[in-house]
């Protein structure tokens, strides 16, 4: 699988929309993410394969080393739509002869371009999202290239559909050593649709799954309450409303949610991706904007204490540094707050500049 973004904060991009406003068209937020037609014909590229799916995986043990011994191993996947169409996840178990593993793909579109960037969160080393592989289809195949890593060295990788709308959708990765002039196939699946809609994987058994997230699976209404300038001495707070669904992956290691917020400059998604890293006993937390969906956030750290979560990550203001801080509370099985704040001198002072509270729909 490709590995391994350039990054863009969330925070600074919604301090752009919360200047910007009304006043200009073209730094609303997106209306989902479909204003033209190829975001609209976009929002239907992947729901062929939405729902559960078997996997036979045939894979080359050496790549890119004249090598011809394949081995054969069973996986499943299971995949949902995100911003209207136009992102998905899907989580996967990988039954490998030495061992199975959990990992999550995420896809998103981009209308400027006409392309899907896709990534590969690996349950095994969760705390690293790779630089996508691009691309589109054409026709029952798409291809999406992009770049990997192999023995230490750069190489160019290809992903490729086809015969998606078959009953036996075909999935290949290829590397090329020598910039595209010459490419292996070293890893093929075969999916086998089981249900059209999705039945979640159980939790993994090792390691322990923590529960921390469990509370937040589900569908939920959203009532936002956000400054319109942030460290600005400003006390304009606006109001608006939205949704939040969101799945498990990664075998309960792992959560994702997709979210819609109604604006008053317009409709604006964003796709929440957090991670559980065993190593150090905390979770990363990443942010996908709709309107520039080529670039996650970097992944803000923390973890829970007392039922309460608390995230910290860095930003900048006006070429400034800054921190920033989310905290999850009021935690129950209906309902839960999120609050975001910032300081402009390394900690000392802060200023909370975003509330949301969440009730559970389903």
């Amino acid at each position: 699988m490709i590995s391994h973004l350039r990054y863009r904060t969330r925070r600074d991009i919604l301090a752009t929309l919360a200047i910007a406003g009304a006043a200009s068209a073209a730094c609303r937020p997106a209306r989902l993410l479909a204003q033209g037609a190829s975001a609209n014909d976009a929002s239907h590229d992947w729901a062929w394969l939405t729902g559960s799916w078997d996997v036979a995986h045939h894979r080359l043990k050496a790549r890119l080393a004249g090598s011809h011994d394949w081995q054969d191993f069973t996986g499943r996947s299971n995949l949902w739509l995100t911003m209207g169409g136009l992102g998905t996840i899907d989580d996967n178990i990988i039954d490998l002869p030495e061992g199975s593993y959990r990992a999550s793909g995420i896809r998103a579109f981009d209308p400027e371009s006409g392309k899907w960037a896709i990534w590969w969160l690996d349950g095994r080393d969760p705390t690293t999202l790779g630089t996508p592989a691009m691309g589109r289809f054409t026709g029952d195949a798409g291809t999406f290239a992009g770049n990997d890593m192999l023995r230490g060295q750069p190489v160019a990788a290809e992903l490729r559909w086809s015969r998606i709308h078959s009953a036996r959708p075909h999935w290949e990765q290829a590397y090329s050593p020598d910039g595209g002039r010459s490419w292996e196939v070293n890893w093929a699946m075969d999916f086998t649709r089981t249900s059209r809609a999705v039945k979640p994987f159980p939790r993994a058994a090792q390691p322990a799954a923590p529960r921390d997230w469990d509370f937040l699976v589900g569908s939920w209404s959203v009532a936002h309450r956000r400054l319109k300038h942030r460290l600005a001495g400003n006390n304009d707070w606006e109001r608006f409303t939205g949704t939040l669904v969101n799945w498990p992956l990664l075998g309960g290691m792992g959560n994702v949610g997709d979210n819609l917020m109604n604006f008053p400059a317009g409709a604006y998604r964003g796709i929440g991706l957090r991670a559980f890293d065993a190593k150090t006993g905390q979770w990363l937390s990443w942010w996908l904007y709709g309107r520039d969906p080529m670039s996650f956030a970097p992944p803000m750290r923390g973890g829970f204490a007392g039922g309460v979560a608390t995230m910290n990550g860095n930003d900048s203001q006006d070429g400034k540094p800054i921190l920033v801080r989310v905290i999850w509370s009021r935690i129950t099985p209906t309902s839960a707050r999120w609050e975001q704040a910032c300081s402009a001198d390394n900690g000392a002072t802060w200023e909370t500049n975003w509330i949301s509270d969440f009730t559970r729909r389903a």
